[in-house]
């Protein structure tokens, strides 16, 4: 029987049917990242839809579930996880997005999630805030715990500003046409992503369509329930992108999963047809190009490399890309790769999850790294710039010099000259 949720809201049938789906089996319980850090029932996947259940259903007021609601890092390792076949994420994201337009945020809270939602998305406002922000790195100490996270997280310099040519033809024979997400923060904090994907897509006869009007494609709003913003500026993209393209793809893990929602995220709008064809032609870049298999010989590296590959969550877990990203990394000579133990555990980057969790975020972190340094690597390797970010500061944090690196900047490194 179909659970009463109460709501007009068009995604309540996929809200119920995960709710009522959910057997409280337990088998979701070890794949947690918050559950294990924490061992509360109530912050793990089945107390989290037990409580969102009686939220949606009138019996809990939404203020005594919201601290767990907001502990989860929507990672989705539980939906691999779940014998039942639970959509966690349709009901996470549907109740994220109901209850931020009733939630009444602290002051200096609202104005912190305001400054993510405005800039963050958007590159050149990004760029501006995080050169700015620098300077406000020496009042760390007095700021307030939002303010501080988002400080913390910034680098000590930005990479230039590497603009990409609206097209970037195949080498020699043509294979296949796709367009490239370009992303927000990725533009900014490693743009080098994003040019080493294009050369490594050129040079295996792939023409590379990089349309200049492209913007933020709304996952990382979406991550914090502000749909309605995700959506305006996921429009953009629809009518930006070639439509006889072979595949749209993506470079970070986050955003190919929040575009593989679209249908839902659009459900019920006049451009959800739309919205829909463009989600099922998004694939990561690691994918793409496994599944046309590489066309150049990669003259690898001049000595034997041990290399870590962290699974980005939403990679592993949402898209179910785990053998992939290895399989290309397997192909280069003198690289071996070395798996950690606890692999598919969260890292603690999250979309937002590290400005809004600092705390939590920053344990997840230590305890990835220290499982990657247990496998003594020379390389780690990532899918995610979140991943990558987050990485890069823990080390640092460690004082430590181990590189972390994209593995499209991996496999241009490996090609031949």
């Amino acid at each position: 029987m179909r659970h009463q949720i109460v709501s007009d809201d068009l995604r309540a049938p996929e809200m119920a049917e995960a709710v009522e789906k959910c057997v409280h089996c337990g088998f979701c319980l070890a794949a947690c990242p918050t559950y294990n850090l924490l061992g509360e029932e109530m912050d793990s996947p089945r107390g989290r839809i037990y409580l969102m259940k009686n939220v949606l259903e009138e019996n809990l007021p939404a203020a005594e579930a919201q601290p767990y609601i907001d502990r989860c890092l929507g990672c989705m390792a539980c939906v691999p996880a779940c014998p039942s076949g639970v959509e966690y994420g349709d009901l996470l994201v549907g109740y994220r997005a109901l209850q931020e337009k009733q939630r009444q945020r602290p002051p200096l809270d609202a104005l912190a999630r305001k400054l993510i939602c405005e800039t963050l998305p958007y590159p050149r406002r990004f760029r501006l805030a995080a050169l700015s922000g620098k300077l406000g790195k020496a009042l760390l100490p007095v700021l307030p715990d939002a303010f501080a996270s988002m400080l913390s997280l910034l680098p000590d310099k930005l990479p230039p500003a590497r603009p990409l040519p609206a097209v970037l033809p195949a080498q020699g024979e043509r294979r296949g046409k796709v367009a490239l997400l370009l992303g927000c923060v990725q533009q900014v904090l490693a743009p080098e992503i994003s040019h080493a994907a294009a050369q490594v897509l050129a040079r295996n006869g792939v023409e590379v369509h990089m349309p200049r009007q492209q913007g933020c494609c709304g996952s990382i709003l979406l991550h914090v329930g502000e749909e309605e913003q995700a959506r305006d500026i996921a429009r953009r993209n629809f009518g930006c992108i070639p439509a006889d393209v072979d595949a749209i793809i993506t470079t970070a893990a986050g955003c190919g999963s929040g575009m593989k929602d679209y249908e839902l995220l659009f459900k019920g709008q006049a451009d959800a047809a739309r919205a829909a064809a463009f989600s099922h032609r998004v694939i990561d870049f690691s994918a793409y190009l496994a599944r046309l298999g590489l066309r150049e010989t990669t003259a690898g590296f001049s000595s034997q490399r041990r290399v870590v590959y962290q699974d980005a969550c939403h990679l592993l877990h949402a898209q179910s890309h785990q053998s992939e990203p290895r399989a290309l990394l397997n192909g280069i000579a003198n690289l071996r790769l070395v798996e950690i133990a606890d692999a598919g555990m969260c890292c603690g980057s999250a979309g937002t999850y590290n400005i809004d969790q600092p705390e939590i975020a920053a344990e997840l972190s230590r305890r990835k790294v220290a499982s990657i340094l247990a496998a003594e690597p020379d390389l780690v390797v990532s899918g995610n710039i979140g991943c990558i970010t987050q990485l890069r500061q823990e080390f640092a944090r460690q004082n430590l010099t181990l590189p972390v690196a994209h593995i499209a900047e991996v496999l241009l490194q490996a090609a031949p000259a």
